[in-house]
């Protein structure tokens, strides 16, 4: 009886926050602009708002995912799963796969680390993981959308694929690097924990009720360990959202100047914002004259890699990894906005 009381509780509490997950927007809608009276069209209003948001957001994404993944391990091994992706010829579709579910998430890119982390703790390989931390921030159906309604069907098209197939590149280029050594202590220990006991618990046949308090308690666990890392970064995304200097771009973007798309992307990695948060900014470049094809890869660099992403990733990368992730997607970021103003 006393097992079937913590299945209970533990049902009651993951329902209890994916209600939280659901209603969350509106409760901190309301928590900052009418119980703290804060003007939502100041920065300020709109940073805390953010900070609260998304702090809240990523830590109830991270324990729900990271027990997910603990039960996904309790019955399909990391071993396991890890010899299947490695062995199977699946002729890059697990990339392709990968990249598509990113397309499919409505995550920015602080959100996506909550399932980068699940996925190198599930024992998925690198670089397939790095196909969804790619993609997942870039492409999203309400960026398309938008995208669709300001630019058209040819330069939404470009950018939709674009996102997708520089996922599956950037994370098969990735893969082959074997980077694995760069994860941090940390995260080998995860996966070194998960494997062990996912192996007792298989060759002891323990049944899913008495596995159930161990995953949660696990899941939990990473969430106290990366608790300061979430709040860091998103502190900086906070003070950093929303904010471009919209004079200081245009004037410098320019189609006359060789330079415009490495300086666009380069100056966008600091700033923070989702997708659709940034199209109507690049509209406005647009309308001023910056190329389409800068301007996208400024909205690429802003959605894809930011200082708030770096932060929250130093948990299970070493510096040295987050460099050469940055730098390769920075690089692939730059030629698509040469391509981009090539064809669009």
């Amino acid at each position: 009886m006393n097992k079937y009381k913590i299945l209970i509780s533990i049902l009651l509490i993951v329902f209890a926050l994916v209600t939280l997950y659901v209603y969350l927007k509106p409760l901190v809608d309301y928590l900052t602009y009418k119980l703290f009276s804060l003007n939502s069209s100041s920065h300020i209003g709109a940073s805390i708002n953010f900070f609260i948001y998304d702090t809240i957001k990523i830590l109830i994404l991270l324990f729900l995912i990271s027990s997910l993944m603990g039960i996904v391990n309790a019955y399909f091994p990391i071993e396991r799963l890890r010899v299947y992706l490695t062995t199977k010829k699946l002729y890059g579709l697990q990339y392709l796969f990968a990249s598509f579910f990113g397309a499919i998430t409505p995550f920015c890119s602080c959100s996506s680390i909550p399932l980068f982390i699940g996925f190198v703790k599930g024992g998925i390989p690198l670089g397939v993981t790095f196909s969804f931390l790619i993609t997942s921030p870039l492409v999203n159906e309400v960026a398309v959308a938008m995208f669709l309604g300001a630019f058209g069907v040819k330069a939404t098209l470009t950018y939709a694929i674009s996102g997708i197939l520089m996922g599956m590149i950037g994370g098969f280029i990735l893969g082959k690097m074997k980077l694995e050594s760069l994860l941090t202590d940390w995260v080998k220990e995860i996966q070194s924990n998960s494997q062990i006991e996912s192996q007792q618990w298989e060759s002891d046949k323990t049944p899913f009720i008495e596995r159930l308090p161990s995953i949660i308690n696990e899941g939990w666990n990473i969430v106290r360990k990366v608790l300061i890392y979430v709040i860091i970064g998103i502190a900086i995304g906070a003070a950093m959202h929303g904010y471009v200097p919209e004079n200081f771009f245009t004037e410098y973007l320019s189609a006359e100047k060789w330079y415009g798309v490495p300086l666009a992307v380069i100056l966008a990695v600091p700033m923070y914002a989702n997708a659709a948060g940034i199209v109507p900014v690049i509209q406005v470049f647009v309308l001023k004259g910056v190329p389409l094809g800068t301007a996208i890869a400024f909205m690429m660099a802003v959605v894809g890699l930011s200082l708030p992403e770096a932060t929250l990733l130093k948990k299970v990368m070493k510096w040295k990894l987050i460099g050469i992730f940055f730098g390769v997607i920075t690089l692939f970021i730059i030629l698509l906005g040469y391509l981009f103003n090539l064809i669009l």
